[in-house]
C-alpha cells in the first residue's frame, strides 16, 4: 500500500513550524526560528580561541554564546590545504583562486595532535555539524561540504562516493563514470540516493551551481572580520524539501503566500513535476487545527503516551539520557498467557517508540524498559522489529539486544536540539496559583466580549474559537447558548473547538475574505 505523505507548513513572523504526516498521522515536527543563526550546514569564518591538548581539540569563536568545539578527528585530512587556500584568499582581493589550479598540501596524520595543525588566534573555516544544545556550543568540522539535491560537493578532495542505498552495481558505476567526466579537479562528490536514474545534464547544472556557491563566498573575503557566516545553508523549509521530497509527498500545504511561492519556485528547479502539489492554505481555521496537528501534539508530546489496548509509554528526559518505560496498563486478555501478552505489548510499543524517536528527534542514549519476557525467541522478535523500524529513519543509530533485565539500549544521532513541547496548560485565569473564579462566570465573560465586538463590527457571521470542552457546552441543548447569542446579536455565530487554546481562552475571528 502506498504511503500518503503530506507536508504542512505554518509560518509566523518569528517561527516556521513544519509537520510531516504519513497517512494522516503526525510523524515529524520541526519548529524553526526564522532568525536561527547556527544551522547545520552553515560555514563560518571563525577564530581559534583556545587549544586544548588534553582533549586534542580546540574551542572556536563563531559568534555563539558558548564557544564552538572542534576535535582533531573533525578537521578532515585536507585541513592544511583548506588553511592554505583561506590564507591566500584573505590576502587576495577580487576573483578567488580556482581550486582546479590550486596545489593541495599533504593530508594530515589521522592520529596527530591538534597543536601541530592549529594555533591560538588563527582564522579558520569551519562548518556547523551540530547546533548548540543545552549548555554546549555548536560542534564543528573543517571537512567542508555543500549539499545539493542530487550531489554533495567536497572541496579539496577528488573522491567520488555513491550512496549505499543505490544497490544496483550497474547504476553505481554509471553514476560514478558520469560524475568523473564533469567533475572539476580538487572537488570530491557524494552522489545521493535521489540521483538514481538521473541524466548528466541535471548533474552538470547542479555541480556548476555548487561550485559557484563555493567561489562566491571567497570573492570579498579579504578584510572580513571574524566571526562571520560565509556560506549559508538554504532555508530550513527548502532543506527539508531537498532531503525529503523523494518521499513522494502527495500534498504540501502552506499558510503563508510568500513562503508558498518560494517553495513552488524551489520545486520548479529541483523537481518540476512536483510543483503542482504545493497549495496555499487560506481558510479561516488555523492550518494546524484543520489537519488535527494541534490535537496530535497534545497527545504525543506528553510524559505519558498511549500505545493501544490500554498499554502506554512513560518517557523521561535527563541531561545524560532518555528513559522509556513500557507499561501494559489495564490491558488484560484472559485467553492468553502472560508471556504472549507481554510480547504483543512490546511489539506494539516498538512502533510507537520508533515514531516518538523520530517525532521528538531524540538523540544520544535511549534506554527502553520493556515488559519482562522469558523466551529468548520473543526477545529476538522485539529486537529485530526495533532494528527494522529504525533502519527506515535517516538518523544514524545503533541498537543493542535486550539484556536479561529486559532493557534495550539505543544510541541515536543528534544534530539539533530535541523537539520538546510542554503539553501542560497553565490556567490563564489563576496564572498557576491554583485559585480561579467560578467557571460559570466564563459564559458571562464571553457574552460581554461578543457584545463589545458587535458594538464595533457589522459582521453578520463570525467564528468563536474556544477550548473543546467549552465548545461542547456552548452547543449543548436546544436552544443552545450559541443559538441564543446568534439571535440576540443578529449574527450567525459559529463555535469551533481549538485544541491550541487553554480552558478559559477564546478568539473571535471575522469571516474569511473570499
Amino acid at each position: 500500500m502506498d504511503t500518503n505523505n503530506e507536508l504542512i507548513i505554518h509560518v509566523t513572523e518569528s517561527d516556521i513550524d513544519i509537520a510531516i504526516l504519513e497517512n494522516r498521522q503526525l510523524v515529524e515536527l520541526h519548529k524553526e526560528k526564522n532568525n536561527n543563526q547556527f544551522s547545520v550546514g552553515d560555514i563560518y569564518l571563525g577564530r581559534i580561541k583556545k587549544i586544548m591538548p588534553g582533549l586534542n581539540a580546540a574551542f572556536v569563536d563563531v559568534g555563539s554564546e558558548k564557544d564552538a568545539f572542534l576535535h582533531y578527528h573533525d578537521l578532515g585530512p585536507q585541513v592544511l590545504s583548506l588553511n592554505k587556500y583561506l590564507k591566500q584568499s584573505l590576502s587576495k582581493k577580487g576573483k578567488p583562486i580556482s581550486l582546479s589550479k590550486f596545489e593541495n598540501e599533504l593530508d594530515i596524520n589521522k592520529n596527530g595532535k591538534i597543536a601541530d595543525v592549529l594555533q591560538q588566534g588563527q582564522m579558520v573555516l569551519v562548518q556547523i555539524v551540530k547546533e548548540p544544545i543545552s549548555t554546549k556550543g555548536p560542534r564543528l568540522s573543517s571537512e567542508l561540504s555543500l549539499a545539493g539535491r542530487n550531489l554533495v560537493l567536497m572541496p579539496f578532495s577528488d573522491k567520488i562516493s555513491v550512496s549505499q542505498k543505490i544497490e544496483s552495481a550497474e547504476e553505481r558505476n554509471r553514476l560514478r563514470t558520469l560524475i568523473q567526466s564533469i567533475k572539476p579537479k580538487n572537488f570530491g562528490v557524494i552522489i545521493r540516493t535521489v540521483a538514481q536514474d538521473k541524466k548528466v545534464a541535471t548533474f552538470d547544472l547542479e555541480l556548476r551551481s555548487l561550485v559557484k556557491k563555493w567561489e562566491s563566498a571567497f570573492e570579498n573575503i579579504k578584510g572580513t572580520t571574524t566571526p562571520k557566516r560565509v556560506i549559508s545553508e538554504v532555508s530550513r523549509t527548502s532543506a527539508i524539501l531537498r532531503d525529503l521530497i523523494n518521499a513522494s509527498f502527495s500534498n504540501i500545504y502552506v499558510d503563508d503566500e510568500a513562503t508558498c511561492q518560494e517553495i513552488k519556485e524551489y520545486l520548479q528547479e529541483i523537481a518540476p513535476e512536483k510543483a503542482d502539489i504545493v497549495k496555499f492554505y487560506n481558510e479561516s481555521t488555523p492550518i494546524f487545527e484543520h489537519f488535527n496537528i494541534e490535537k496530535a501534539i497534545k497527545l504525543l508530546f506528553g510524559r505519558t503516551v498511549s500505545v493501544r489496548s490500554g498499554a502506554y509509554l512513560v518517557i523521561e528526559h535527563t541531561e545524560a539520557l532518555h528513559v522509556i518505560d513500557v507499561n501494559s496498563g489495564n490491558r488484560s486478555r484472559a485467553a492468553k498467557d502472560q508471556e504472549t501478552n507481554a510480547l504483543e505489548v512490546n511489539l506494539a510499543a516498538c512502533d510507537e517508540i520508533a515514531r516518538q524517536l523520530r517525532l521528538r528527534d531524540m538523540g544520544g542514549i535511549i534506554v527502553v524498559d520493556f515488559i519482562d519476557m522469558q523466551s529468548n525467541d520473543h526477545k529476538q522478535q522485539v529486537y529485530d522489529k526495533m532494528k527494522n523500524l529504525l533502519a527506515e529513519q535517516k538518523a544514524k543509530h545503533n541498537v543493542l539486544p535486550l539484556s536479561k533485565f529486559g532493557l534495550m539500549q539505543i544510541t541515536r544521532q543528534r544534530v539539533r536540539p530535541e523537539t520538546n513541547i510542554d503539553t501542560n496548560e497553565k490556567c490563564p485565569t489563576c496564572k498557576g496559583t491554583g485559585e480561579i473564579s467560578s467557571s460559570v462566570l466564563f459564559e458571562n465573560e464571553l457574552d460581554i466580549a461578543l457584545s463589545k465586538y458587535f458594538e464595533k463590527s457589522k459582521n453578520k457571521k463570525i467564528t468563536l474559537r474556544v477550548h473543546p470542552y467549552i465548545a461542547a457546552y456552548l452547543k449543548k441543548g436546544f436552544p443552545s447558548i450559541r443559538m441564543v447569542w446568534s439571535l440576540r446579536y443578529k449574527c450567525f455565530i459559529k463555535v469551533e473547538a481549538a485544541f491550541a487554546l487553554t480552558f478559559f481562552q477564546y478568539k473571535i475571528d471575522p469571516p474569511a475574505e473570499s
